[in-house]
């Protein structure tokens, strides 16, 4: 388990003092994979490198099983960040070294027997899908081969604790999703906790089961990757979550409407349900489905949907009243003249 209290990262320069985190606390759960999301600029960045005091913290409190972090020796700091690893965004592999040689250095360099080094390797190799390009160069890989290497070479030290700035933002779609996969495959089978920082909420969709929103230092919202998905109360999330679900209808078709907008949103098995069809059959309504939508997050159907409903006034009150108790989730966008 990690546990951030009251965590405050400070830059100072001779003419000012940037404050990069502000006074954050938050829980991660031992296992999970929790993303932190927000824009340039967010904090979201200093914020996973005080986690292993690559940056040092100005104040408060990092506790990683059980150990606060900020007040072990040099030494004893070295042998904790032993179980934290990283993965960047542009990888860092040495270039004049095979992909073998890259990760046989890292073990090189935590000690690892000589005896013991190569069967590692090999192991590190088949479970990230590289065991055909030991010999390969990083000139020779593509970029999310590169990152596969970044990964393997990540576990060579068992760690419980992983890392990721950025890890998938130099990918093309397609091989992001390949990596995420990787990334969860990981996660279930070693246990691994996984804090993983973007800008991107598809990233945080696919993979995360936990997320909070970073704006100015500071986290601003923070809960299960679904309920923020069904439920954003902040108007950064709800931006987030509106560029992944697109749910702005073109101006011309609000136009000349004859009945009443309505946006629902159905939310777990209720998404199952036919609530809809329903309505026309209860009620002498008529309705037009302008845009719908079903996303899976963490295998929860949450469902989306602008219609319009026609008919007599009465009778669309009565069919709103309807779907409003069976979705608690209903909102007018318009009544047309």
């Amino acid at each position: 388990m990690i546990k951030i209290r009251n965590l405050v990262k400070e830059y100072k320069t001779k003419k000012q003092t940037v404050i990069g985190v502000d006074h954050v606390s938050v829980t991660i759960n031992k296992g999970e994979i929790f993303g932190i999301v927000g824009y340039s600029g967010a904090g979201k960045s200093s914020l996973i490198r005080c986690l292993n005091l690559l940056e040092k913290p100005t104040s408060g409190e990092i506790i990683i099983d059980g150990q606060d972090l900020t007040k072990l020796s040099s030494r004893d700091l070295r042998q904790a960040r032993q179980k934290i690893s990283m993965i960047f965004q542009h990888f860092h592999l040495i270039k004049a070294k095979t992909v073998f040689e890259n990760l046989a250095f890292a073990l090189k360099a935590a000690r690892v027997p000589k005896a013991e080094v190569k069967p590692r390797v090999t192991e590190l190799l088949k479970k990230v899908g590289l065991s055909d390009k030991a010999n390969a160069y990083p000139a020779q890989l593509s970029g999310g081969q590169k990152q596969r290497v970044g990964i393997a070479r990540a576990l060579a030290n068992n760690p419980s604790v992983l890392l990721c700035d950025e890890a998938t933002s130099a990918l093309d779609p397609s091989t992001t999703k390949s990596i995420l996969r990787l990334l969860k495959d990981i996660n279930k089978e070693l246990g691994l906790t996984i804090v993983l920082i973007t800008h991107e909420m598809e990233v945080v969709k696919e993979i995360c089961d936990r997320m909070a929103v970073m704006q100015d230092g500071r986290i601003i919202e923070e809960g299960s990757v679904y309920d923020l998905f069904a439920n954003p109360q902040e108007h950064l999330t709800r931006q987030f979550i509106e560029n992944i679900l697109q749910f702005e209808l073109p101006p011309h078709l609000l136009q000349s409407r004859q009945g009443k907008l309505i946006k629902i949103q159905f939310k777990g098995s209720i998404a199952e349900e036919s609530v809809v069809s329903d309505v026309f059959q209860k009620y002498k309504v008529r309705g037009n489905i302008l845009h719908g939508k079903i996303e899976y997050i963490q295998n929860i159907p949450l469902g989306i949907f602008i219609m319009e409903l026609i008919g007599d006034a009465a009778e669309i009150d009565a069919a709103i009243r309807y779907i409003r108790i069976k979705t608690q989730s209903l909102e007018v966008l318009e009544h047309a003249a």
